[in-house]
């Protein structure tokens, strides 16, 4: 059975709730200014998609000025593919016969890049692509500390892009690493000094392939919690932070970011009131992630959302809220954007608060 969508000019006030909306304004805003960033300090922009699943919105973020995309998974570079992106980035390691198969035919619509960090990674992505007559870009994910994958830097790197370069089919690229575990360090004195020490070991390591006669045209890092720091250091070449077009409370409030406005929002409607102090809402843990940061509520200091269950939030109320009525709408804005977009079918973009598009979330579900 299809989802009811609302018609395009529909007033905010007359949506079926939950919905996911953009503001298109605030997006947009924040698009230019992120690009903007980028420009200033000669650093490329290939932003992640894991935040909006959308080939609509990848070639919004390609128009405004990005070099290209990444993306988190195999599945959801096919979508971007078919959609006619080219430029893409797979921020992630592909394992097995059957993705290195898909991999042979996603290149030869695209130009993608792969992320390996160990040389059985590399060598059937080289017989497959050798045997296709296709060559296919690589870049080494480093561990510069977050301890999740990467090769170690310096000399482990450095071996590794002389065995892949050695590879037919293979183009090595260059090197990433993500400092993910220093986005929420609260002192930003301290924050910029561990962020630029992490990232020094990247590029260091980028100069030791480049000394020994090894291509390394893309230094690549940066999350939306770290963008601000990223795009200063020096042999950077682009920065992955994706999250900033949106915006969301964690990214405002565990990672201070707060240089863009928050264009993602979950409208939701009051549908019990069981005491003065309390609200329930029809938007639990299935419409809006709570795990990574509480939710907060648009325009109002006085609501704090108490709690997610499946299907329902329940609010604490402050005096001045407790006027509140069933049927009351209320708009949230999501503890982390990744987490939330990933439950919805579609954004519902607004100019105002009249709608002016649909945009279907085709990558989402796409986790192979």
């Amino acid at each position: 059975m299809s989802i009811n969508l609302p018609q395009l000019g529909s007033h905010k006030n007359e949506l079926d709730t939950p919905a996911l909306c953009v503001d298109l304004d605030v997006m947009e805003a924040n698009l230019h200014a992120m690009v903007a960033a980028c420009r200033k300090h000669g650093v490329g922009w290939r932003p992640h998609t894991k935040c909006h699943k959308s080939p609509t919105i990848a070639h919004k973020v390609i128009d405004a000025g990005a070099l290209g995309i990444t993306c988190a998974k195999l599945g959801e570079a096919e979508v971007m593919a078919a959609g006619g992106v080219q430029d893409i980035l797979i921020a992630n390691l592909i394992v097995g016969p059957q993705k290195v198969a898909r991999l042979v035919e996603l290149r030869r619509c695209a130009d993608p890049i792969v992320c390996i960090d160990h040389i059985d990674q590399a060598r059937p992505m080289s017989e497959a692509m050798a045997a296709a007559g296709l060559s296919l870009r690589v870049i080494l994910e480093v561990d510069i500390g977050l301890q999740r994958v990467g090769v170690l830097p310096g000399k482990p790197t450095l071996e590794l892009a002389q065995q892949v370069a050695a590879l037919p089919g293979l183009d090595l690229a260059g090197i990433m690493g993500y400092e993910g575990h220093l986005l929420c360090i609260e002192d930003q004195e301290e924050k910029a000094a561990a962020i630029s020490a992490a990232l020094t070991v990247l590029t260091d390591t980028a100069q030791m392939l480049v000394d020994a006669g090894l291509p390394c045209p893309i230094v690549s890092c940066g999350g939306t919690g770290s963008f601000k720091f990223a795009i200063t250091h020096p042999g950077i070449s682009d920065v992955q932070a994706g999250g900033g077009m949106f915006m969301d409370a964690f990214y405002r409030h565990a990672c201070q970011v707060a240089e863009w406005g928050h264009a993602l929002t979950v409208v939701a409607t009051i549908v019990g009131r069981p005491s003065p102090s309390r609200a329930i809402i029809d938007s639990g843990k299935k419409t809006m992630d709570g795990s990574t940061h509480r939710p907060l509520v648009l325009g109002r200091d006085d609501i704090r959302v108490e709690s997610l269950s499946a299907e329902h939030g329940t609010l604490h109320l402050e005096p001045s809220a407790e006027s509140l009525k069933i049927g009351d709408r209320l708009e949230f804005i999501p503890g982390y954007s990744d987490m939330t977009c990933v439950m919805h079918d579609h954004f519902l973009g607004f100019r105002g608060d009249r709608l002016e598009v649909i945009w279907p979330l085709e990558g989402r579900g796409r986790i192979r």
